[in-house]
């Protein structure tokens, strides 16, 4: 097929048909598809979410078989909360969908190359003419020639396409925003900050052990006129300008690291390809505006709807919503909530976000209500394998967007009456309205940002000291409340801890609010709980109660602590405590599940688990009478 075979077959399309035709093509070369892993992985402590359409698959990349076979494709749904700060311009997202295939040992380069050329060309109808493509150069440090081979195989592709291919030696980034395109070029050698995969970036960063190799990166040409020279430089694909913008990128894994940090040629070479969904997307609209898809527009639309104001006019606000929300809504529909904890906090700052650029479009009342269910119809087409709670996913949003405005209130109540007193606000006076207030750190600098209120030069460090002082203190004042029915501070005797607090809330839930604590035990075999109750506790009451802890154990709750002024711990937080006239001024209180509606909030010197899935299973073993009035429960975990 020539260029002229090409002109005027380029057609709009939505992002759900784009990823049906992927896969669809995939699967006639050979593919198996499989199900994209959930954003937030079990079991893998050493990221939040899944980042790529890669992570959950480098077992296979690393030589494990997989039980589909050799050839691989799906799309997974990914988020990378380092964006958060860019999105508002044109391409930046924390939420994107990577469409992947790969091939563990089987087709190399040329199939691979062709392969998505023809899927961009023929499946998408894009334009040939605006594609443009990058190969590594080499590094003559470890002996790693430059790709040829990659080079070469995409001339061939484009000149078959009735396209002039020059080849450009460019080097780094820095060098192409200098040099620019001549006329013809179309493949471009970068170095390997730009060309090289490893997990750990370059040449020189590559784990000892990695599979590794050069990468060939595909770009879309959406105009000269967009480029903005002043601030990027000349044009090239590598350039940070909004002319180019990267589609695909095609990892070819041939190397390996040795010990003694050389490279040696894998005798298995692996593909691992991914593309983002929305940017093909958007080249498929012919906008650099990814916020102008079939994922977004229908967003931003009920958002002019809402607020009454334009696009055009609002679009750093509107972008951040659009994303945000999608965000949000991927992770309540795999079932996490809000929290102060890992997952949760970083859901709950994005959701808390949007509801800020809310504000600032003048939408002063709730308004995902009206949002969220166009974003659930708009990921419709997800396999319900990964979006398991989709049912609850409003409800949860719902809930923190309530919490969040009252919070709101309160915080922008206290940040003016500090501004009235302070012409310039530092650190601990931010630590205050996050401690105080519950007013988050990040969101009182942006509001200052936005107010135009001044900071001092190290209001970051002075909030950081002020944190630690508190931990400190938190530390020192449970030294001596450890004794209070704790016998060691083992890890066992933790988990017994915990489940005690869960233990009260449940008897106060499911058999009488009015239950206090009146004595306890806990040691690493099991934990004695005495309770005020006038009356034995029947076998149903005994299920029940035994039911709801083992349901909040299940649930995975996060355990968070602080420490506060007892006033407000008493009446703001509305902490259960025994002993209020007795307590210092300021005390540690834990909280289980959401922090704005809480399972369990007790003043307690500690230590706790951090989250309550690691507890075990709980075991009513015994109750029985303590005293007269006071009832004891004997529990063990299994």
């Amino acid at each position: 097929m020539n260029c002229q075979e090409f002109c005027g077959i380029m057609t709009a399309m939505d992002a759900n048909t784009i990823r049906k035709k992927f896969l669809d093509f995939q699967v006639k070369r050979g593919h198996k598809i499989i199900q994209p892993a959930p954003l937030v992985l079990e079991g893998d402590p050493t990221t939040l979410f899944t980042g790529s359409g890669m992570q959950p698959l480098l077992p296979y990349l690393l030589g494990k078989e997989h039980p589909e076979g050799t050839r691989l494709c799906d799309s997974q749904p990914s988020m990378r909360l380092q964006d958060i700060e860019d999105v508002g311009d044109p391409r930046h997202t924390t939420v994107f969908e990577m469409l992947g295939n790969w091939s563990l040992g089987d087709y190399f380069k040329e199939e691979q190359i062709r392969g998505f050329f023809e899927f961009l060309t023929r499946e998408v109808g894009l334009d040939p003419s605006r594609i443009y493509v990058t190969c590594f150069i080499g590094n003559e440090k470890y002996g790693i020639p430059r790709d040829t081979e990659a080079a070469e195989i995409w001339q061939k592709v484009f000149e078959e396409a009735g396209i002039e291919a020059k080849i450009a030696e460019v080097g780094s980034a820095s060098d192409g925003d200098k040099r620019g395109i001549k006329p013809g070029e179309r493949i471009f050698f970068y170095d390997d900050h730009e060309n090289w995969w490893s997990r750990g970036g370059g040449c020189d960063s590559t784990p000892i052990g990695d599979p590794c190799g050069p990468d060939s990166e595909v770009f879309y040409d959406f105009g000269e006129d967009l480029q903005d020279i002043e601030k990027y430089g000349q044009a090239h694909p590598a350039s940070d300008g909004a002319r180019f913008m990267e589609i695909g990128n095609q990892v070819f894994m041939q190397y390996r690291r040795l010990e003694d940090g050389s490279f040696e040629e894998l005798e298995k070479k692996n593909v691992d390809f991914g593309g983002g969904l929305e940017r093909i997307t958007a080249a498929s609209i012919g906008s650099y505006d990814v916020f102008k898809i079939s994922l977004m527009k229908p967003i931003i639309d009920k958002l002019e709807e809402i607020s009454g104001k334009s696009y055009d006019n609002n679009t750093d606000e509107m972008r951040v919503i659009a994303d945000h929300i999608r965000g949000a809504y991927l992770l309540a529909a795999q079932g996490l909530a809000p929290s102060n904890k890992t997952q949760g906090y970083a859901m709950r700052r994005l959701l808390r976000r949007a509801i800020l650029r809310a504000l600032d479009l003048g939408i002063s009342s709730n308004f995902l209500a009206e949002i969220v269910p166009i974003v659930a119809e708009n990921y419709a087409d997800l396999p319900d394998a990964i979006l398991t709670h989709r049912e609850v996913a409003l409800e949860t949003m719902l809930k923190e967007e309530n919490t969040f405005r009252k919070t709101l209130e309160k915080g922008l109540r206290e940040l003016s009456k500090l501004v009235k007193h302070n012409k310039i606000l530092d650190g601990k006076e931010l630590f205050k309205l996050q401690d105080t207030y519950g007013f988050p750190f990040e969101l009182s600098v942006e509001e200052c940002y936005r107010e135009g209120i001044e900071l001092t030069k190290n209001y970051r460090k002075e909030f950081e000291e002020a944190l630690a002082e508190q931990r400190e203190r938190s530390q020192t004042a449970s030294k001596g409340m450890f004794k209070g029915g704790l016998e060691d501070h083992g890890e066992q005797t933790i988990k017994y801890h915990t489940a005690t607090h869960l233990l009260l809330a449940a008897l106060q839930k499911l058999v009488s609010p009015d239950i206090v604590q009146k004595g306890s035990n806990t040691t690493a075999e099991r934990l004695r709980f005495d309770f005020n109750l006038d009356h034995k506790m029947t076998d149903e009451e005994k299920k029940a109660v035994e039911d709801q802890v083992n349901e909040w154990i299940k649930a995975d709750l996060p355990v968070v602590f602080d420490e506060y002024d007892k006033k407000y711990a008493r009446e703001t937080l509305k902490a259960h405590g025994q002993f209020w006239d007795k307590y210092p001024e300021k005390l540690k209180v834990y909280t289980i599940g959401d922090f704005d509606n809480p399972i369990s909030r007790e003043v307690c010197g500690g230590p706790h688990v951090e989250h309550t899935g690691v507890i075990g299973h709980f075991v009513i073993k015994k109750e029985e009478s303590s005293s007269a009035g006071v009832r004891r429960i004997k529990a063990v975990l299994e």
